[in-house]
């Protein structure tokens, strides 16, 4: 619920400041509020909500670096925290299995 209202707000600010690529522009705030949510409540899946988040901004990056090449390397960056994002994924769930194992036995 909170999450399609933040979406809403958004979409409505970012469409007052003429905000390019606003579809994409939206969806990086919905996967924004659902990798802080995840966060807040100390899911594993968080990182895998920003890891969606950094593919939205790899995206908006790329078709921003189209008018402006200069903005290729921001696009670099957002490649290498979507995979420090699945590196803490893959060991948030070895840790986690790790911990049911040693308490089962």
């Amino acid at each position: 619920m909170f999450g399609v209202l933040t979406t809403l707000i958004f979409y409505f600010i970012l469409r007052a400041l003429n905000t390019p690529n606003i579809v994409f522009s939206t969806i990086s705030i919905t996967t924004s509020f659902l990798a802080s949510a995840l966060t807040l409540l100390r899911s594993s899946y968080y990182a895998l909500g920003y890891a969606s988040n950094d593919i939205v901004l790899i995206v908006l990056w790329i078709l921003a670096s189209f008018k402006n090449p200069v903005y290729l390397p921001v696009a670099f960056n957002f490649m290498i925290f979507f995979i420090n994002d699945l590196y803490g994924f893959i060991s948030w769930k070895k840790r986690e299995a790790m911990a049911s194992y040693d308490m089962n036995n």
